[in-house]
């Protein structure tokens, strides 16, 4: 963040929970899928490699959003998205919901991966342009609202 940003920060605003976004879903395998390659500004290009997708109803609508490993630095597991309220009520570049290698992670129950929206949260390249960050590819850029999680942050 800015030295203004801190100067004028009070907290991060979010949705109020509902539990009608948080889901058990089992991982779906994928093979034979094509590698993403995101290039960042300072990092170069970054490989996110798909290896399984999860499947579940939005509001009436069938969804389906792509796991992805990161194959960079230490590796771990990857789900960014994005939804129609980016740009007007969440941050304009998507949010992410698992990130391994930072800790985002809630865990499996069972043989279920949990995938709690309440969660998701903005990539830094939201608080400065000092950041780059991957973005959500194609395959999980959903047409759906989900109002949960972080808000935008001014």
């Amino acid at each position: 963040m800015t030295p203004e940003q801190v100067s004028k920060f009070s907290s991060l605003p979010y949705f109020p929970y509902d539990p009608d976004y948080r889901f058990l879903l089992p991982i779906e395998p994928l093979k034979g899928q094509e590698k993403v390659t995101i290039n960042l500004q300072d990092d170069g290009p970054t490989l996110l490699i798909p290896f399984g997708q999860v499947s579940f109803e939005l509001s009436g609508e069938p969804v389906c959003l792509t796991l992805y490993w990161i194959r960079a630095y230490g590796g771990g597991i990857f789900l960014p998205f994005e939804d129609s309220t980016n740009g007007s009520e969440t941050y304009s570049g998507g949010r992410y919901l698992l990130d391994t290698l930072k800790g985002a992670d809630l865990g499996r129950e069972g043989d279920r991966l949990v995938i709690d929206f309440n969660f998701a949260y903005n990539p830094s390249c939201a608080y400065n342009s000092r950041w780059h960050c991957p973005l959500p590819p194609p395959d999980n850029q959903l047409a759906v609202p989900i109002p949960a999680g972080e808000k935008s942050f001014d």
